[in-house]
């Protein structure tokens, strides 16, 4: 009997798809914020992770740990995100040498109109296709993935 090719490995097909899906919902959402609540995809996530954070503040270095930029990338983010009042630099209290990302008023606002717009986009273009079930299963799935081996 024939050995399989690992080019057609079930493995490899099944991470394209994740790859694919990902990167069609990053448009379509990021279309989305962009359009309706004037915040492109990268700026959302980082004012999300922001707001989520405990005690609402984030160093820049961790914010470069949690999503995909360099830490050059993320000061570049913030300086955007400084520049339009949707967060500011504050000198950390227990640590004079370190620099907090804090939001803003006008990030809050600008964060929970984009989590409108984005929650609508989610329904539309990843729940609706979804029973109860399958969104359990995916959770499941995922925090697997993102476990630390």
């Amino acid at each position: 009997m024939a050995e399989r090719s690992l080019v057609d490995d079930d493995r490899i097909t099944a991470y394209g798809r994740l790859v694919e899906v990902h990167a069609r919902l990053d448009r379509l959402l990021g279309r989305e914020l962009e359009s309706a609540a004037g915040l492109p995809l990268t700026w959302f996530e980082a004012l999300l992770r922001i707001a989520r954070s405990p005690g609402g503040r984030l160093s820049a270095g961790e914010l470069s740990q949690q999503i995909a930029l360099t830490s050059g990338g993320v000061t570049r983010l913030v300086d955007r995100l400084v520049a339009a009042g949707h967060v500011e630099r504050r000198t950390s209290p227990t640590d004079r040498r370190s620099q907090l990302v804090v939001l803003t008023a006008g990030g809050r606002d600008a964060l929970e109109h984009a989590c409108a717009v984005h929650v609508r986009g989610l329904d539309e273009h990843v729940f609706s296709r979804l029973d109860d079930r399958d969104v359990t299963d995916l959770a499941r799935v995922l925090d697997a993935l993102r476990e630390k081996p």
